[in-house]
Formats: C-alpha cells, structure tokens, sequence
C-alpha cells in the first residue's frame, strides 16, 4: 500500500527498531502512534518527527495490559479516524541458563513477547476486519529458527510469534484483506542486551558483540518495504541477518 496519510501503531516506540521505524514511516508519510512506557523518550521521538514536517500521536502505555490497549485504540482513531497498520515490536531478552531458575525472567518474556503480541492484534483486529484491510507485523526474530545458549525460553518465544503470524495470515489475508508479516532479524545494535542480568551469559555477549550487528535502520528499512507492497501481495517473512553472523 502507499503509506502516505496511513496510520502505523508502533509499540515499544521508544528506541531501537521502535524508534527507527517511527522515523523512517514518519519520513515516507504514515500518521505515526508511539506507544512505549518512557514517556520522555516518546515525547522527544515526537519533536523530531514533527520537526520534519511528520505527524506523530504518543499514548504511553504497556503491551501486557489490555485496558492500555483499549486506551490506545481509542486514541488513535480519535486522533486519526483508521488504523491501517500494527508494529509489535516490544520486546524482552534477558537471555540465561534454564539452570539459574531466573523463572520471573521466563514470565516476562512470555507476557511481553507473546501476550504483548496478542494483546495488539486482539485489539486492532475488530477495525481492520470492518474495513476490510490493513496490515499486521510482528517482530519475532532468527532465534524462531535457532536456538543459542541461554536463549530457551526467548527461542520459545519467538518462534511462537513466527507461528502465530503465519496463523494470522491464513485465516485473515484472503477473508478479509489483512496481510501479515513476520520480521525475523538476526543481532541488531538495540538495547534488547540491556535486559540480560545472567553474568554468564553476559560474558559469553561479549565475544559476540566483536561482529559488525545490524542497526535498527536496518529493520526499519524491512518493515517499510513489507508495508509498501501493493495488497495482492503479503510478505510472509522477512530473515534479515549481520553479513558476519553464522546462526
């Protein structure tokens, strides 16, 4: 679709792959909705945004609670009358070995990186299917396809996040003209590793922080192309990895 004058929800908006999608739709025309819980972070994504000429609407809020969610729907269709696109892009990786029981961590990542996921698409589904159109994307990652140590339950989660979208796809594309994407980078430069509390693993990032990562303009540059394509075709999957990463 031409997503000039298109509204585009973006979660965890406040850095990373959030915030560079925000920029780059922002740039090519899309009503942008940030949603995060800085809401100092979002605020000053939505001065540059502005600045630029862009229109950007900010409503704090966490992908966990559902009357947030309800909040938010509510506000974007007050500010901009449609919700043409979804980006689940919030997300948790505090990575470590099941052996260190960091079983809380288990629960976040499971109510962030799948529940979040459910959360948004339960609530902006009932829009798109009355208009008979849109597009939701999820960030899931290379890790639905391989798992690395210390990442059992992230894995988990993230391949539950691809399976989901492609559900997504086949029931929603041909009955009502949703399409669905899952965008599945490999190591991007984000602040994702700022979770990880596992010193073990912390260590082990350290040799794997000396390969060149992929940045998050990079991601938002996959997300902008998914959603510029003309409806007859969906973009099932985008795997995106750093030219130095193997697996």
């Amino acid at each position: 679709m031409d997503i000039k004058n298109k509204t585009v929800i973006i979660t965890g908006a406040s850095s990373g792959i959030g915030e560079a999608t925000a920029l780059k739709l922002s740039e090519a025309g899309a009503h942008v909705v940030l949603t995060a819980r800085r809401e100092d972070r979002l605020n000053e994504l939505k001065e540059k945004i502005t600045k630029k000429g862009g229109k950007a609407l900010v409503v704090t809020g966490d992908v966990t609670n559902t009357s947030d969610w309800e909040k938010l729907v509510e506000k974007t269709l007050a500010e901009f009358d449609s919700i043409d696109a979804l980006i689940n892009n919030a997300g948790l990786m505090p990575l470590s070995y099941v052996e260190k029981f960091k079983t809380d961590e288990w629960m976040k990542m499971i109510d962030v990186n799948i529940k979040g996921v459910l959360n948004g698409v339960a609530a902006v589904l009932p829009t798109m299917i009355e208009n008979k159109r849109g597009h939701i994307i999820n960030i899931s990652s290379s890790a639905a396809h391989n798992y690395f140590p210390g990442g059992a339950v992230y894995c988990a989660t993230k391949s539950a996040v691809k399976m989901f979208s492609e559900g997504l796809r086949q029931e929603l594309a041909p009955e009502y003209g949703i399409n669905v994407t899952s965008i599945e980078p490999g190591a991007v430069s984000t602040e994702l590793m700022d979770t990880i509390t596992d010193e073990d693993i912390k260590e082990e990032m350290k040799q794997m922080q000396k390969m060149i990562f992929l940045e998050a303009e990079d991601i938002a540059e996959a997300i902008h192309y998914s959603l510029s394509q003309p409806a007859r075709a969906n973009i099932n999957d985008v795997f995106i990895m750093p030219t130095d990463q193997q697996r």
